[in-house]
């Protein structure tokens, strides 16, 4: 009985832990303002936006010179904070 709370309680601990760092999508409305700040600086396709980690991400954003980036985005004033090139 002695390994069985401190096993729960584990659990339960992991289960949290996994739950708050995983990819959440956008609302509607959010996602349609980050595809319009994102025509705005210049990429025309992306594969994928996502809050992560309390940060906007977008996934192979690529701009019209056909360079392909990774990017995070401030979820208040979604202006691109980071910028990897892939």
């Amino acid at each position: 009985m002695r390994l069985t709370i401190p096993l729960l309680a584990f659990t339960l601990a992991a289960g949290v832990t996994a739950t708050a760092r995983a990819d959440e999508k956008l609302p509607p409305d959010q996602q349609a303002k980050v595809e319009a700040v994102l025509r705005q600086e210049g990429f025309t396709t992306w594969k994928e936006i996502e809050l992560d980690d309390g940060m906007i991400e977008v996934d192979d954003a690529v701009d019209s010179n056909g360079k392909q980036f990774d990017l995070k985005l401030d979820p208040k004033t979604l202006a691109v904070v980071k910028r990897k090139a892939e």
